[in-house]
């Protein structure tokens, strides 16, 4: 299975995917207390908590030392590229793991070294870590993906989350319902994409309506990737999810987010049963971990 690196979810078919959530099962409980002398690198152009934090972890319980570039106190600002950054950590790191605001410069980090990328977030592009671990969890709390009734909802134009997550769940069969603010919907070219090459279940909407939902996946409304931020903040709270819909909705529902949550879930919906995205964050942690074995080759 073993890959060079993972940009995309797109590098991805359905039995790579199967073999890293068998992996993160076996990792779920796992911990190493001797070092095994390789070196990871966090690359972050952008703030990141979950993922950062996660991936510093993941290396930890392998026994991978963790080196943790800070852009505020990197050469970059005194003008040093990011090809000259990336090429620089890669003589100090075995693996690196980069966040970046512009869709494909973690191909391009990638491209330029020959130590291995894992992608953890390009601009609007992709996020595929997070793509494993939701597919992760949602295979954790229904015991399967395939002819699940999943709703994406938020803004589902600029969040990289749904735009990984589509590919994966379509690839698993589960029938998908996009619910987003007008303006916000999903690209259409990726919903092309998808139904051409899984034959996707997919259905548009603009309205709320969790009735035969299974799992409710929740996202932000991105206010850094607004021109105007008080738009997005408009958008965003008369666009979230209130107790009403969800006294609706299905008993066995869960409910999903990539996190930060800011005001599309009310705070009474952190104490519901139903609501498990805080499980969810942890659940990167062994996922990521089965990531960073396969592409250092820890299991060969």
């Amino acid at each position: 299975m073993r890959k060079k690196s993972l940009i995309s979810i797109r590098d991805l078919d359905k039995r790579d995917i199967e073999n890293y959530l068998k992996l993160a099962e076996r990792y779920e409980n796992h911990f190493t207390k001797e070092k095994i002398g390789k070196v990871l690198a966090t690359l972050f152009f952008e703030p990141s908590t979950r993922t950062n934090l996660s991936f510093q972890t993941s290396a930890k319980r392998l026994g991978i030392d963790t080196l943790n570039w800070n852009v505020q106190f990197s050469s970059t600002q005194k003008g040093e590229s990011f090809e000259d950054t990336v090429k620089i950590v890669s003589g100090y790191a075995d693996i690196l793991v980069i966040r970046h605001p512009l869709e494909g410069a973690a191909r391009f980090a990638s491209e330029v070294q020959d130590k291995p990328v894992i992608n953890a977030g390009d601009g609007a592009n992709q996020h595929p870590t997070q793509t494993l671990l939701d597919l992760y969890t949602i295979k954790k709390y229904k015991q399967k993906i395939e002819n699940v009734n999943i709703t994406l909802l938020g803004d589902l134009k600029y969040a990289r989350a749904m735009k990984s997550l589509i590919y994966g769940l379509a690839m698993f069969g589960a029938n998908i319902t996009l619910v987003s603010p007008k303006g916000l919907e999903m690209d259409s070219y990726v919903i092309r994409e998808v139904k051409e090459k899984f034959s996707a279940n997919i259905i548009e909407q603009n309205v709320i309506d969790l009735s035969g939902t299974d799992v409710l996946y929740l996202c932000r409304i991105q206010k850094e990737r607004f021109s105007d931020p008080y738009e997005a903040e408009k958008i965003q709270k008369e666009f979230r999810v209130n107790m009403d819909y969800l006294k609706k909705a299905k008993d066995d529902l869960i409910i999903m987010h990539p996190l930060p949550k800011v005001d599309e879930v009310p705070k009474e919906v952190d104490k519901l049963k139903n609501a498990i995205y805080f499980s969810q964050a942890k659940n990167g942690v062994p996922v990521r971990m089965a990531v960073i074995s396969d592409l250092l080759g820890l299991g060969d």
